[in-house]
């Protein structure tokens, strides 16, 4: 059973909803990206595995869609509601691994030092404008100093996995998929196999967390 809360930001409102665990050894906190909310897919998958394996997953909708609003704010303001939230993400007393998928991806580097997460995921990271490679964000992936893992389509036109600079970071790839891990019916891939080779992924990496 999941359960909604509202947070007071400098940026506005925002909702965490919350997927809890029992006997719970750590939070992965995860925020949307630019153009979608927490019904991605991804996101939906990954809150409905990691409880089982005692981790508390927090789904953090930004305030501008709460607010009903169809445009994303700049990254400062992405920031400032990612750092109103995260006191409350810190309440059960457990480690916080900062996440999200795309533009929540990048809020979640850009802050982990500073917020003091116990690691990064990434999922779908924008590393540059789609056909612009030279508008690189790498230095976000690169700069997280935290353990990260990066799930990346094999076919994102916001970065594909053999565009991705060597770093302290793992890599994951989802053979063709696009930005939201859509695969082409020539993949030979179902939609169910893709989503299990994410949270497959994700729960291997968050189970080497715990051991650390």
């Amino acid at each position: 059973m999941s359960r909604s809360e509202i947070v007071e930001t400098a940026a506005g409102d925002a909702r965490v909803t919350w997927y809890p665990a029992r006997r719970a050894r750590l939070v992965v906190a995860l925020s949307h990206g630019a153009g979608g909310g927490i019904e991605a897919r991804d996101l939906q998958a990954i809150a409905g595995v990691l409880p089982e394996e005692r981790v508390t997953v927090a789904l953090v909708e930004q305030p501008w869609r709460v607010a009903g609003k169809k445009v994303a704010p700049a990254p400062r303001t992405l920031d400032v509601g990612w750092r109103g939230v995260w006191p409350v993400l810190g309440k059960p007393g457990l480690p916080v691994v900062a996440g999200g998928r795309s533009a929540g991806a990048r809020v979640a580097c850009r802050t982990a030092q500073e917020l003091g997460a116990a690691g990064v995921l990434a999922l779908s990271f924008p590393l540059h404008p789609p056909g612009r490679p030279e508008k690189s964000r790498a230095d976000e992936l690169l700069g997280t100093g935290v353990p990260t893992l990066v799930v990346q389509g094999g076919n994102d036109p916001f970065g594909k996995p053999g565009e991705f600079p060597e770093g302290a970071y793992e890599l994951v790839e989802v053979p063709y998929g696009d930005h939201g891990f859509g695969v082409p019916k020539r993949a030979g891939t179902t939609e169910a196999e893709v989503v299990s080779l994410i949270t497959d992924a994700v729960g291997s990496w968050v189970r080497g967390l715990r051991e650390c």
